[in-house]
């Protein structure tokens, strides 16, 4: 490996290429052991370059956007880790959006909103990044990605550019096929409207102001934890159960929204994956409800 390491810190410069970094330097949750190649990619060219040398050595790549819906397990991540935050640029023509991966969701529904354009109001006070959004079909508040993306734009783990539509993209509830074939997403365009700026502000604001409230945004948090069981409210079954408060090491679940596991001070991925584990046996013995994670929990065991 350190050979390999060698020549990625030889083809790339400084900015581009770190070694054995930690990755509870750039996770939201501030945890996580090392990454043996950390990238930051600053345009298509390099993400090309880096996934044919990983091809090459035969490396383990993993895309982890802006680390924000994610925990990373302390022994870290082998192979090449790619971080898309410094691939950011977001073009407006007309009523469409090109956003690269790295752009953050919040930074586009700011500058559609400056633009005069409605659908994305939605994604107001997301925290993570256009390709994660993507990954996930994240959403909120009754509106998703997949009903304002028209295209998508990925390079394939063999290395090869692909563009899907919104139909190609098997969008489904926290669902979209880059989880499945493992691409990397490297832009989106987003389709939108003509819309009334004052009110588009007002939607925006409302819905920050419903974030702020009620998400416990004062801690490192990997955001919400669990997808929605159907008939259910996640928070509300953890707090029936009364499960709020409830911490192991310095990974607890928040006493603002139970549907949120923060860092109240060194929690460790394992602190977190254990309440995890705790609040899933406890909602299924007590009403017979399976959880599944939203939060991606990666790295070596």
């Amino acid at each position: 490996m350190k050979q390999i390491q060698e020549l990625f810190v030889e083809k790339f410069t400084e900015e581009k290429i770190k070694v054995e970094r930690s990755l509870s330097e750039y996770t939201n949750t501030k945890t996580g052991g090392p990454a043996e190649i950390l990238a930051f990619p600053t345009e298509t060219k390099d993400i090309c370059e880096m996934i044919n040398i990983a091809n090459e050595y035969q490396l383990r790549v993993t895309v982890i956007g802006n680390a924000s819906n994610l925990i990373v397990r302390e022994k870290g991540i082998r192979g090449l880790v790619i971080i898309l935050t410094n691939m950011k640029s977001i073009k407006i023509e007309n009523s469409t959006v090109i956003a690269e991966a790295g752009a953050s969701l919040m930074g586009v529904t700011e500058r559609v909103y400056s633009a005069g354009l409605t659908g994305m109001e939605f994604a107001a006070g997301i925290p993570g990044s256009v390709g994660g959004a993507v990954f996930m079909n994240a959403g909120a508040y009754e509106g998703d990605v997949s009903q304002v993306v028209s295209e998508v734009e990925v390079l394939t783990p063999e290395g090869k550019m692909r563009t899907y539509t919104n139909e190609e993209m098997n969008f489904a509830y926290r669902h979209s096929r880059i989880q499945d074939e493992e691409d990397i997403v490297l832009k989106a365009v987003f389709r939108l409207q003509s819309g009334d700026k004052k009110k588009i502000r007002e939607k925006m604001d409302n819905f920050n102001f419903l974030r702020g409230s009620k998400q416990p945004l004062e801690y490192p948090s990997c955001g919400s934890v669990f997808k929605r069981p159907k008939g259910y409210f996640t928070g509300k079954l953890i707090h029936d159960a009364g499960l709020q408060g409830f911490m192991i090491g310095g990974a607890q679940i928040s006493l603002k929204h139970a549907g949120f596991i923060v860092n109240r001070g060194n929690a460790t991925a394992s602190d977190y994956i254990a309440v995890i584990k705790y609040i899933k046996t406890i909602i299924k013995q007590e009403f017979s409800v399976e959880l599944q994670t939203e939060v991606r929990i990666i790295g070596e065991k």
